[in-house]
């Protein structure tokens, strides 16, 4: 399990880290983290796709997004024998032990 999750958040955080540094043109020297090459890339991928580079990064975000909620549900069903556990535990503790009653001397004598 440890494993899947790294081999799915090691590309998001990679691919999280070039937008953002490349999309802001904080290169540090280095070619692939300018913005003319985040529009290269951009112009390429569109063209082989055939869409314009604008409606790319939502497209991604969209993919990134139903992906984490794939990988999520992975793990939910792996777990789900102690998130059942939990959630039956969660709500035993938030229910209290004995009903409350009232007791007749600090009921209200107002009309």
């Amino acid at each position: 399990m440890k494993w899947f999750l790294i081999l799915w958040a090691g590309p998001i955080a990679l691919l999280g880290s070039w937008y953002g540094l490349s999309y802001y043109d904080m290169s540090f020297g280095i070619f692939m983290l300018t913005r003319d090459a985040h529009d290269l890339v951009f112009r390429i991928y569109g063209h082989i796709l055939g869409v314009p580079p604008e409606v790319l990064p939502p497209l991604v975000a969209r993919a990134i997004v139903v992906d984490s909620l794939v990988v999520f549900a992975v793990i939910a069903f792996r777990r789900r024998a102690r998130i059942r556990a939990w959630w039956h535990a969660r709500k035993a503790a938030a229910q209290p032990s004995e009903p409350l009653r009232a007791s007749e001397e600090s009921l209200s004598s107002a009309p």
